[in-house]
């Protein structure tokens, strides 16, 4: 059986588990996976997560990305990151720099199994700053720079790829080059907010032609955490990763409340799996959810499995094509082959938006309705109408 063939049919732990451990955020980025701004009261307590982690190193998962929100507005994320590497999980953890102070990353330097990947969406203040919110441009460069100092070496600079930054790779790839870190680009995603703007943001069908073409020049020393794989059907060469949607099989996420969806990207009730304060935890969860069950067993691939390019991209990003009102066993929406064109321009209104908004403005959208109306309560109330640092200082 080939290594895809076997990821394909789920695996007795995940290979990478992503864990968002707050909403709270110092920042509002327009393209946010999570909709974060405010914590959300109900969020694992210290003990809860200290036994996530225990439940983790019984599993024998070997890492765990942590994001959010951001991370390291809660009070006790250090003691977790600590005790989560003291017990054999290595940790990746994602931020915007705010917290990375000179002593901060003197810590991470003395510690093993840290990875540390600071957020920038422009090689320039201007491009950033558009996106990420004013100031944040500087937030990551002086983060990186008291990383640097410290002498760590090889922490990452993640970049999402947007219309406005994609003549910009060369220029990452320099800042990183800079550092002594690596780059590592991902694909913009029309989940949480960035299903606002990800008609106006997300690469044209030339720049997505030039990302591929860069990636083949650059892959042996670029990250991508397999976003590209749909790009696959542009050439001949096939960029490196694992060419498969992981939802469910090899990857899943766990939000700050204790949800668990097949897919960091698709963080909506349709891909809701469980709990882990339910009965038996996440391993439950994990190995024994209906959902997860479903996306295991063999996949028809749809109206894919007609073209000559399906072995090539898979048909894509299932979380893309969830949110931009695509079935699942459709196209990619940005199907290289323009196979999705047609079905974009009818769905329109009519996606699911993400029912799960966190955002400091709040009110974005009401969430998409796909059965039945629910009843509102007399009295508006979101669990997370609070400050976005509201207990975390």
């Amino acid at each position: 059986m080939k290594l895809v063939e076997h990821f394909e049919n789920g695996l007795s732990s995940p290979i990478c588990l992503t864990w968002e451990l707050t909403y709270a955020c110092n920042l509002a980025c327009t393209h946010c996976l999570s909709s974060s701004g405010r914590r959300d009261p109900r969020e694992l307590s210290t003990a809860e997560c200290l036994g996530v982690i225990d439940e983790l190193r019984r599993m024998q998962v070997f890492y765990v990305n942590i994001g959010g929100g951001e991370p390291t507005v809660r009070a006790d994320f250090w003691q977790l990151l600590t005790y989560a590497v003291d017990q054999g999980v290595g940790v990746k953890f994602s931020t915007n720099g705010i917290r990375i102070t000179p002593e901060r990353a003197r810590q991470l330097a003395g510690t093993d199994y840290v990875d540390v990947q600071v957020s920038l969406d422009g090689a320039t203040a201007a491009v950033n700053d558009s996106v990420r919110g004013p100031g944040s441009f500087d937030a990551a460069y002086r983060a990186m720079s008291n990383l640097a100092d410290a002498g760590l070496s090889g922490f990452k600079i993640s970049v999402v790829m947007t219309r406005e930054n994609v003549d910009q790779l060369d220029e990452f790839k320099a800042i990183a080059d800079g550092f002594g870190a690596q780059l590592r680009i991902t694909r913009l995603r029309p989940s949480g907010r960035g299903a606002d703007v990800w008609s106006e943001l997300h690469p044209t069908a030339e720049q997505q032609r030039r990302i591929y073409h860069w990636l083949l020049a650059h892959g042996d020393t670029v990250l991508t955490g397999d976003s590209f794989f749909h790009l696959n059907a542009l050439g001949p060469e096939s960029l490196p990763g694992l060419n498969l949607c992981g939802a469910g099989r090899v990857v899943c996420l766990i939000d700050p409340v204790g949800d668990v969806y097949a897919c960091p990207f698709a963080i909506h009730d349709q891909f809701l799996a469980g709990n882990v304060r339910g009965p038996g935890g996440f391993e439950t969860v994990w190995r024994t959810s209906e959902l997860f069950t479903r996306l295991r067993s063999p996949q028809t691939g749809g109206a894919c499995t007609s073209c000559s390019e399906y072995d090539s991209c898979r048909g894509g990003c299932m979380a893309a094509k969830f949110f931009t009102g695509l079935p699942l066993d459709g196209p990619d929406p940005e199907c290289v082959r323009g196979n999705a064109e047609l079905a974009l321009a009818s769905a329109g209104d009519a996606r699911p938006h993400p029912d799960k908004d966190h955002s400091r403005t709040g009110g974005r959208r009401s969430a998409v309705t796909l059965g039945m109306p629910s009843a509102r309560p007399a009295v508006p109330y979101r669990a997370c109408d609070t400050s976005p640092l509201a207990a975390l200082r």
